[in-house]
């Protein structure tokens, strides 16, 4: 709900007839309620710079992968922060999937891997992070599968303007005494520093 101040409100208990439900749409898996970065921002960066790969690049790859939960495991097998799959992971070192730092390696390598496999052209390496190499040398182009042409058009949009809708905007989750959560756009502000 959007209340007359633009404030955008969540609820997982509406009171309001105002509130719509979203169905098929969380706020962890649009990025909503991620933390920019998962935490992870110094491993992304070490990563990204042992590669040569931007780490917002790499930030919006795992945003659209994983939401940023380093336990994540996609209906095909695919575990961590990156999506590898075991056979790939395997390929890159990686022994353990769902370790952040390895996965976080493992994947930009396999990114860098692939960045320049199709000589910096970047919708076609995503392309074939999401669908295989084998699938954008078939068809010398993006696929032509729902899911990957929505997977690349999801990265490249969060690359280029920080999120699907405009630049990022920071998410804060307050809890009241009774319990009640309240997620909001407002920074909570102290008492104390309303009175300076």
């Amino acid at each position: 709900m959007v209340d007359g101040d633009g404030v955008v409100h969540f609820t997982n208990a509406p009171n309001d007839p105002r509130y719509q439900r979203l169905s098929g749409w969380t706020g962890t898996s649009s990025g909503w309620l991620a933390v920019p970065g998962g935490g992870y921002i110094a491993e992304i960066r070490e990563a990204a710079d042992r590669y040569g790969v931007d780490p917002d690049l790499v930030q919006s790859v795992i945003r659209v992968e994983s939401a940023f939960n380093p336990w994540a495991v996609s209906r095909k097998g695919a575990q961590g922060l990156m999506q590898l799959m075991p056979q790939t992971a395997s390929s890159l070192g990686v022994r353990n999937a769902f370790n952040p730092r390895q996965n976080i390696e493992g994947g930009v390598r396999h990114l860098r891997g692939l960045i320049d496999r199709y000589g910096g052209n970047l919708p076609l390496a995503l392309a074939a992070y999401n669908a295989g190499a084998q699938a954008v040398d078939w068809f010398r182009r993006i696929p032509p599968y729902r899911e990957t042409q929505q997977y690349v058009r999801q990265i490249l949009t969060l690359y280029g303007t920080g999120s699907p809708t405009g630049p990022p905007q920071a998410i804060y989750r307050y809890e009241d005494p009774e319990g009640t959560v309240v997620y909001t756009n407002i920074p909570r502000v102290s008492p104390a520093s309303l009175r300076r």
